[in-house]
C-alpha cells in the first residue's frame, strides 16, 4: 500500500493526579503541521503513544513489563479482549501474578497499554511501508503523460499495489489483525481504547488520503474514506477465510474498478 501523509497530529499528555502514580497515559490524536507526509504522521503516533500503567525505571522491570504485554497479546490473538485475565497473563507471561497487578491496576489498563504498544509497532511498520511506497508511487508519475491512457495505467497499478498490500497483511500479520478486529470491538465499550482506535485509523486514512491527492483525485478525503473502508473490509472478510486459501481476483477487480473511477473523474 502507498505512503505520505499530509496532517501531523499529535498526542499530548494530560496532568498526572498525583506524584506517586507513575503512570502513562494515552491521549486523543489531534491535528497539526500540514505539511507532514505519510511516513511524517506515521512516526509521530510512534513517538508519541504513552501508556496507562506504571512507569519503569530499572532496564529488568521494563523487560518484565515487555513480557506482560506480549502475553496479554497472544491471549487477545488466541482467545479475544474477553480472555484477558490478570491470572492468566501471568501464566502465559511466566511471572508471578503480582507482577500484573504491580504494572497495572485493573484490566482496562493492561489491556488499553496492549493496544497502545500495538498502534506504537503498527505505526513505526506503517512509516517504513509510507517512505517506500511515495518513491514508487512518484517513479510512476514520472513515467506518465497525463493522458487518459496514462492515467488508467496509473489506476491499475495503484489497485495492484493496494490489493498486495491487503494480501500482505493477511498472509504476514494475520495475528495482528486478529488482535485489530478484537481491540475495535471492545472500544465500543471503552472511551480509552476508543481513542485509541481513532489514532490508529487516522494512519491509514490520512496515508490514503496523501496517495489519492498525489494521484489527482479531486476529492481526496471522501475517496479515502472510501477506500479505506474496502481496505478494512476486504482484511476483515480475509481474516473469515482460510489462512491459506488464496486471494481471488474480486478483490483486485473491485480495488481497480474504483480507481478507475476516481482517477476518470481526476
Amino acid at each position: 500500500m502507498p505512503e505520505a501523509l499530509c496532517c501531523l497530529y499529535w498526542l499530548h499528555r494530560r496532568p498526572v493526579q498525583a506524584a506517586d502514580d507513575l503512570n502513562r497515559e494515552v491521549s486523543p490524536v489531534t491535528p497539526a503541521m500540514p505539511d507532514q507526509g505519510a511516513a511524517g504522521i506515521a512516526t509521530a503516533v510512534a513517538e508519541n503513544v504513552q501508556y496507562q500503567g506504571r512507569k519503569t525505571a530499572r532496564q529488568g522491570s521494563e523487560q518484565r513489563r515487555q513480557l506482560i504485554l506480549d502475553a496479554a497479546m497472544r491471549i487477545v490473538v488466541r482467545d479475544g479482549v474477553r480472555g484477558v485475565r490478570h491470572r492468566a497473563v501471568a501464566a502465559e507471561a511466566a511471572v508471578p501474578l503480582s507482577a500484573t497487578t504491580y504494572y497495572f491496576k485493573d484490566i482496562e489498563d493492561l489491556l488499553t497499554d496492549t493496544f497502545a504498544q500495538y498502534v506504537e509497532r503498527s505505526a513505526a511498520y506503517m512509516a517504513k511501508l509510507w517512505a517506500n511506497t511515495e518513491v514508487v508511487l512518484r517513479q510512476l508519475l514520472a513515467q506518465g503523460d497525463g493522458s487518459p491512457a496514462a492515467r488508467a495505467r496509473l489506476a491499475d497499478e495503484v489497485a495492484r499495489m493496494t490489493a498486495d498490500y491487503v494480501q500482505r497483511q493477511l498472509l504476514n500479520r494475520r495475528d495482528f489483525l486478529m488482535a485489530e478486529q478484537a481491540f475495535r470491538q471492545e472500544a465500543l465499550l471503552c472511551p480509552r481504547l476508543a481513542e485509541l482506535v481513532r489514532a490508529h485509523e487516522q494512519i491509514l486514512l490520512h496515508g490514503t488520503r496523501q496517495l489519492l491527492q498525489v494521484v489527482g483525485s479531486r476529492q481526496p478525503e471522501q475517496d479515502a474514506q472510501m477506500l479505506t473502508a474496502i481496505i478494512e473490509q476486504m482484511e476483515y472478510q480475509g481474516l473469515l477465510k482460510d489462512a491459506n486459501a488464496q486471494a481471488d481476483g474480486q478483490m483486485l477487480a473491485m480495488l481497480t474498478r474504483y480507481l478507475q473511477l476516481v482517477l476518470a473523474s481526476a
